[in-house]
């Protein structure tokens, strides 16, 4: 049998057996994911023009929601329900994406049970939650604000129990500064800002609703 190739990963005392390096250069990796999520926020941002009475906050909303939730569905998914993608030896995008992530954070190709967990919640709940929002939006149903509020929280908890538990088991994960900062803390840190903004709208939209509605029960 032939023996385990060497990984670039931290710490390095982490087992892998069959370990299989990554065939896509870094390149190859990023370009495809920015330029896929390029053409998804385009369609959408497109098709909304076409819903009567959208605000632009509305249709941008819709963007981010179809790219979202794609991301959870797609990539979060394949990540949770492969545990050994790290084995790969087909070049298989997804599995080169978090052979490739995992540079920034190796908890995801070690399988840390956290980590599974919390990408697994979000792969099978928030990702169609979010494309739910999407279609909430453009039809403007009644529960539009209240779901958007509950999946920001969702990525929001999600994205604290990520750093929280990192903080606690040393925050060592990454194998250079750069992976550190452009994979772990500003992918990241994305999701906790753009959530953070919207979870505000929807809950200031959601408190105006039943300041209006006063009235009306009185």
């Amino acid at each position: 049998m032939a023996a385990d190739h060497e990984h670039p990963y931290v710490p390095r005392d982490l087992k892998l057996p069959g370990y299989v390096p990554c065939f896509l250069s870094q390149l190859e990796i990023v370009a495809p994911y920015l330029t896929a999520s390029v053409v998804v926020v385009s369609l959408v941002w497109l098709l909304s023009g076409r819903c009567a009475k959208l605000s632009m906050t509305e249709r941008l909303l819709m963007c981010w929601w179809a790219f979202t939730g794609l991301t959870h569905i797609i990539l979060e998914g394949y990540f949770a329900f492969s545990p050994e993608f790290f084995k790969d030896k087909s070049s298989f995008y997804l599995a080169e994406v978090w052979k490739e992530y995992s540079k920034g954070d190796s908890r995801y190709v070690g399988r840390d049970a956290a980590i599974v967990v919390v990408e697994g919640i979000t792969a099978v709940l928030e990702g169609p939650a979010s494309l739910l929002a999407v279609f909430a939006i453009a039809s403007r149903k009644s529960y539009s604000d209240i779901l958007q509020f509950a999946v920001c929280l969702g990525q929001l908890y999600g994205c604290l129990v990520y750093f929280f538990t990192a903080f606690l088991e040393g925050d060592n994960f990454s194998t250079t500064p750069f992976y550190y900062y452009a994979y772990y803390i500003f992918a990241n840190n994305i999701w906790v800002v753009i959530a953070t903004v919207i979870a505000i709208r929807s809950w200031k939209n959601i408190t105006s609703a039943f300041r209006d509605d006063k009235p009306k029960r009185s």
